[in-house]
């Protein structure tokens, strides 16, 4: 084997490595991952979870912050270090539940069942109500007296859709027991909802201790930038040392362009969102290769504009000429009528103009092809039923709503791919 290529070997399993650790570090919500401002947040809810561990004492508590802040990030954090402590790891035992999968306290109850390992216990037992069924899991931990019972942690994410539960019946159990010190038990819910609070019922607010904790992302914009080097700089313990002090004094001079800071502003003051810088850096660390090892500005640049693209009109570039000339007729329409709801008949008719003015066989497809365009049209979303029509209606005559302005519409004719001339001057006039 040569030299060279024994040197491109390396450099692909390095390049390999720094992509891997990167992506880990962006997307994995690793416990061993940073946290960024949340010091306090991290003190507080690791003290109040310590008490029910090692104590036995029952505690209540809501993680609030808007999406991406670092709700789930803080408690695999808080966890981790409970469960590096050999006493409460033998002695502490864990539910999670989602709000997006247990969506009823049937499903909720079953999953708490799993988690505790309690199937056989439970067996074919039949039980009056939600609350025995989970007083009798939580009695099944015991180990004699209460001093000696194993503490549950249940961590509830997408906390806010359990207030929709029928009665709320699975969070009023919850904060009972650990208000009434029937069994150790501590319940951390998170939730993007400020107004949280108004969401329960009264008997259910009464059993909440009324703990809060606030993740609210109230950085700076120098913060941001350190935020930034932190995410995409190498550990010291990267095996490939003269790459790693290499990439991280290139990252250090690239965060210092202006360019750069200019792309990051315009994020920063658009979502302090950490989850969405992280999904910019992670577009940008995606053009890194053997040839290209190193970030630049231009990579930044286009993973801003990716992150940027407008969906909806990416999807006008893979449509039909026949179904682009139908959302053509559908702006025409929403020009004339301002705005208002249209139907298919108006849209065909309106379509039929056109062909007729230009007099192209090209473009004259059979009415229920048309028809069949339409619809494809609602299933992509990008029309869709006015609220409140009677799904009786004959389809031809249903009133929809185009869900792309004329700004959209025309952006994506600029790059539409070989769009014929007489469809680009048609969308391009003002009348019929």
């Amino acid at each position: 084997m040569s030299k060279r290529k024994l040197k491109d070997d390396i450099s692909r399993d390095c390049i390999s490595k720094v992509q891997r650790l990167l992506r880990e570090r962006f997307f994995c919500q690793s416990p061993n991952g940073k946290l960024f401002g949340t010091k306090l947040q991290h003190r507080d809810l690791l003290e109040l979870l310590k008490r029910t561990a090692l104590h036995g004492e029952s505690n209540s508590v809501l993680i609030i912050g808007p999406r991406g802040s670092g709700k789930t990030l803080l408690t695999h954090h808080i966890l981790k270090r409970l469960t590096e402590d050999k006493q409460i790891r033998d002695n502490i035992l864990q539910v999670h539940l989602n709000g997006l999968l247990q969506t009823n306290d049937k499903i909720a109850l079953k999953e708490i069942t799993r988690q505790l390992n309690l199937e056989n216990v439970v067996g074919d037992k039949v039980f009056g109500s939600f609350a025995e069924n989970l007083t009798f899991l939580l009695e099944a931990l015991k180990r004699g007296d209460r001093a000696h019972s194993c503490p549950v942690l249940f961590i509830l994410d997408e906390f806010d859709l359990f207030v929709h539960h029928k009665n709320q019946t699975l969070l009023y159990n919850l904060f009972d027991i650990a208000q009434s010190a029937q069994a150790p038990i501590g319940v951390v819910g998170m939730t993007c909802r400020l107004d949280i609070l108004e969401l329960m019922e009264k008997r259910v607010k009464s059993r909440f201790s009324h703990r809060q904790i606030y993740l609210m992302n109230s950085f700076d914009f120098k913060k941001y930038l350190n935020i930034c080097k932190e995410q995409l700089s190498l550990p010291p313990e990267f095996p490939e040392k003269k790459f790693s002090q290499k990439w991280n004094k290139n990252i250090q001079s690239f965060l210092e362009d202006k360019k750069v800071q200019d792309v990051l502003q315009n994020q920063f003051h658009y979502n302090k969102d950490l989850r969405s810088v992280s999904m910019l850096l992670m577009f940008a660390l995606s053009s890194i290769t053997v040839s290209h090892p190193y970030i630049t500005v231009s990579d930044l640049l286009e993973a801003s504009r990716l992150c940027r693209m407008d969906s909806r009109a990416n999807i006008i570039h893979g449509l039909s000429v026949l179904e682009f000339c139908l959302i053509i007729a559908m702006k025409h329409l929403n020009d004339i009528y301002e705005g208002e709801p249209f139907n298919f008949q108006m849209v065909y008719n309106e379509y039929q103009k056109f062909v007729q003015r230009k007099a192209h066989t090209v473009y004259n497809f059979e009415k229920p092809v048309v028809m069949k365009a339409f619809e494809h049209l609602q299933h992509l979303e990008l029309i869709k039923p006015v609220e409140g029509s009677s799904m009786s209606t004959q389809r031809e005559y249903l009133f929809m709503k185009l869900l792309l302005d004329n700004s959209q519409i025309m952006d994506a004719l600029q790059v539409y791919p070989n769009c014929p001339t007489d469809v680009k001057q048609w969308a391009m006039s003002s009348i019929n």
